[in-house]
């Protein structure tokens, strides 16, 4: 995030007021890309509207009034519509949780506005806003380069073109494009066009509109629920067929039809499932979690490999020169905070290979070391004539100034890449590289220093005639509690890996610091080496990786992904986000995180604080658990239905259907709230964060078998009544009346066996269905629309018995084995 105590330049143009950028935006309108689809209460109507259970309710609705049947016409006309309003309010609910997530993640800029830097919105920046932007950061708007620092641009998205492109005041070196990435360096722009008359915007492209493939979950939810959907319909032709030949009346037949046909459709599973990703991110973002794609909770819950950044994610991303290293002298300065430093020379040097206005934390701490140095005042400042930006492997930079005979070259970077570029005897470069290894083992980032003396500019930073200057070593002070989190990580079976840039003895020594076993250490280099099929068998045993890239930490994630393992990797600098976009849970620091490691990231930790990725997995695990009790009470309660539904229509029983469309869309309209409602507020297990990860399917194994068993024994419950008082000679409305009963006693018992007493929901569940059950049974208004009767109590009893029975056997057998799904 940039620095906003920076000091406006009088090279600056001034910026625009607050009030002529009002009058701006008016004009242009939102700095903001109109070419989504939007989300209005419309098109939510459209979409339920076109879902197959809403389809079956129009015919069904439609077969009541043809037969003449007006008041259950009616009577499924008000159903119709409350369905409707039930699943239309949880698409609102889920589509509001969205909008505020949107609102909080989104982006914001660094703007010139009343003569002082503010952060803004991106979408209220107006054309001829100046905007200062750094390494890491989007492109907010078009816009044409004013001031420059060490500036690079990435224009893949607007050009396709991968490779960074240099830009500079200079006429055709000077535009900058939406959407963009800063590679390197700073830049003042001031800005050209915004929204839609960008380039970007003219393009018609736009980040958000790329399509985010489906995830493990709702792969299977999609397969299931379509499955469920060819298995409704081929049942609603069998049983159609079969009723009309034996009884010629095709209305009927129909109804008979529809009415298996609605009762094998589980269009809760969907709803269930968006509702509980929606909110379950805006609750973890109350926590201080911004989860900017709900869908990514679901991979939180099946977590099983955490791998982390040293800088700014193990550590405090606070860096302080701790020793100075003379190559002069051989002397070696130690020193602290607002020591007066000795050994100006090569913390001039350095101070002369960093940036002019520095935002790289590891620069600042040297030019506040080279400010405090005693011989400060016998260094004259120099004009930089030309730069070579950072890269190379392991990388070094180099600028080049206007000397008073030759120019004055200095550069820094990685010891080891320096040590091999200076002139020096192997025996000497040997020694260095052992105090380079002693400083790393101390946990301290060290930087090699070097300077020369040249006329020519060669092509590569390589060319130089380089004399070793020194070392400066700077140290990063490792977060409070990272003992504790990784005891809580391992804990839970989630494994964690170091993965960073800095040198092995550095991230072993924040390793050991951390708890962590330090065993073998692989570094970028090793990792590109290696074929795919090696790399996947190492990172099962390796914890620690270091002197890593980019390229190789990207590798290094898909690895691990391609063992089947579910990867979160937090980071929060520019070389993180390949490999946060990568993970299956991209973690970025909020605070002191770049905005391109925000901007790929699946969650953003607000205050930086790693007890919240704990947090995070907690809840993602919640959800997940939550979901799979409502997915499994959905399959459970489906059973029943179905075959009470068909079977004495395939076995030619007298009465050989007991149902109608109207009972099972009221069977429908307390299944779905109660799915998506009341499992949604299911309360955290206790022993939630010691179980194992939860990978795979919602119902797999031994859950899909018990879930299986639970529902049909509740069936053969419910058909033996049918049965019984069926071949007992009592009528069709008489038996109905018992099943129907049973089967809302099944319902309450169900949901209850599903989830636990605790939630704060159960009261207001079993209240309303006593109400709903006493509604239909005595009042004779609703006991007519449901073809229902009068029945003696010690029946009633008889079926609230078989109930129990049927459905509480599971309660006891899960208290036995201690079992829970």
């Amino acid at each position: 995030m940039a620095d906003l105590n920076v000091q406006v330049s009088s090279e600056l143009p001034p910026g625009l007021s607050s009030a002529e950028a009002a009058s701006l935006r008016i004009r242009y309108g939102s700095n903001a890309l109109h070419q989504l689809r939007g989300h209005g209460i419309w098109i939510i109507v459209r979409d339920v509207a076109k879902e197959p259970m809403f389809i079956l309710l129009i015919v069904a609705t439609l077969l009541y009034f043809i037969l003449g049947e007006r008041g259950q016409g009616l009577l499924m006309l008000a159903a119709m519509m409350l369905v409707a309003a039930i699943s239309i309010f949880q698409e609102v609910r889920s589509s509001h949780a969205l909008k505020a997530l949107r609102q909080l993640t989104a982006p914001q800029a660094t703007v010139l506005r009343d003569g002082r830097f503010e952060e803004l919105p991106v979408e209220e920046i107006v054309p001829g806003d100046i905007i200062r932007i750094e390494e890491g950061e989007r492109v907010p708007a078009d816009g044409q380069v004013i001031r420059s620092n060490d500036l690079s641009v990435n224009e893949s998205v607007v050009t396709g073109e991968s490779i960074p492109v240099d830009k500079s005041i200079a006429e055709g070196q000077n535009a900058l494009y939406q959407g963009s990435t800063i590679n390197a360096g700073m830049v003042y722009t001031r800005v050209t066009a915004t929204g839609d008359r960008t380039v970007l915007g003219r393009l018609g492209r736009s980040m958000e509109a790329i399509q985010i493939p489906p995830t493990q979950l709702q792969t299977w939810i999609s397969k299931f629920v379509r499955a469920m959907a060819i298995f409704g319909i081929s049942a609603f032709l069998l049983i159609w067929l079969i009723n009309y030949l034996h009884s010629g009346d095709l209305a009927m037949s129909l109804l008979t039809g529809l009415t298996l046909a609605m009762s094998a459709i589980p269009e809760e599973v969907p709803v269930a499932f968006s509702s509980f990703l929606a909110l379950g991110a805006l609750r973890l973002t109350a926590l201080g979690i911004v989860v900017r794609h709900p869908r990514i909770i679901e991979n939180l819950g099946a977590l099983s490999v955490i791998c982390l950044d040293k800088t700014g994610t193990l550590t405090e991303n606070r860096m302080q020169v701790k020793s100075v290293y003379d190559a002069q002298t051989g002397e070696l300065e130690e020193g602290s905070e607002g020591r007066r430093w000795k050994s100006t020379r090569v913390l001039w040097f350095a101070r002369l290979a960093s940036e002019e206005e520095p935002f790289d934390v590891m620069e600042k701490a040297i030019i506040q070391a080279f400010d405090a140095s005693e011989g400060r005042d016998l260094y004259r400042p120099l004009r930089m004539v030309h730069e070579y930006p950072l890269s190379g492997q392991p990388p070094m930079m180099t600028h080049v100034y206007e000397g008073a005979s030759l120019p004055v070259v200095a550069a820094k970077g990685a010891p080891e890449r320096i040590l091999r570029v200076c002139r020096m005897p192997e025996e000497i470069r040997g020694r260095w590289r052992e105090r380079v290894h002693a400083l790393a083992a101390e946990g301290y980032r060290v930087l090699g220093v070097c300077s020369a003396e040249s006329g020519e500019y060669p092509e590569d930073q390589d060319g130089f005639d380089w004399h070793f200057e020194g070392l400066v070593s700077l140290y990063d002070a490792p977060k409070a509690g990272l003992d504790k989190y990784f005891r809580e990580w391992r804990h839970a079976g989630v494994r964690v890996k170091i993965i960073s840039g800095d040198y092995a003895g550095t991230v072993i020594n924040i390793a050991r610091r951390a708890g962590l076993d330090n065993g073998p250490v692989l570094t970028g280099e090793e990792v590109m080496s290696l074929s795919s099929a090696q790399l996947a068998e190492k990172v099962k045993d390796v914890d620690i990786f270091a002197r890593m890239f980019p390229d190789a930490k990207t590798r290094v994630i898909d690895a691990l992904k391609a063992n089947g393992e579910i990867v979160a990797m937090s980071g929060d600098g520019v070389n993180d986000g390949p490999a946060l976009r990568s993970a299956h849970v991209g973690i970025a620091m909020g605070k002191k995180g770049t905005e391109i490691a925000r901007q790929a990231a699946d969650l953003v930790l607000s205050d930086d604080n790693l007890e919240k990725i704990t947090e995070a997995i907690r809840h993602g695990r919640a959800i997940r658990v939550n979901l799979r009790k409502a997915i499994r009470y959905l399959v459970t309660i489906h059973i029943p239905i179905i075959l009470t539904a068909s079977l004495p229509l395939l076995l030619g029983w007298t009465y050989p259907t007991v149902f109608a469309p109207v009972h099972i869309i009221f069977l429908e309209l307390i299944m779905g709230p109660t799915c998506s409602i009341y499992y949604e507020r299911e309360p955290i297990e206790e022993d939630i964060m010691t179980a194992k990860p939860l990978a795979g399917g919602l119902l797999q194994g031994r859950a899909m078998v018990i879930t299986i068993l639970q529902g049909a024994v509740a069936a053969c419950g419910l058909l033996g009544l049918y049965y019984f008082f069926m071949s007992h000679g009592y009528d069709l409305p008489y038996t109905r009346t018992i099943v129907f009963i049973t089967l809302l006693v099944d319902n309450v018992l169900l949901t209850l066996a599903g989830g636990r007493l605790r939630n704060p929901l159960t009261a207001p569940v079993l209240l309303s269905s006593v109400v709903f059950i006493c509604f239909i049974y005595f009042v004779p208004f609703a006991r007519q629309l449901f073809g229902l009767t009068s029945v003696g109590g010690w029946h009633v009893l008889v079926a609230v018995a078989v109930s129990l029975v049927s459905v509480g056997w599971y309660i006891i057998y899960k208290r036995i084995i201690n079992y829970r799904i």
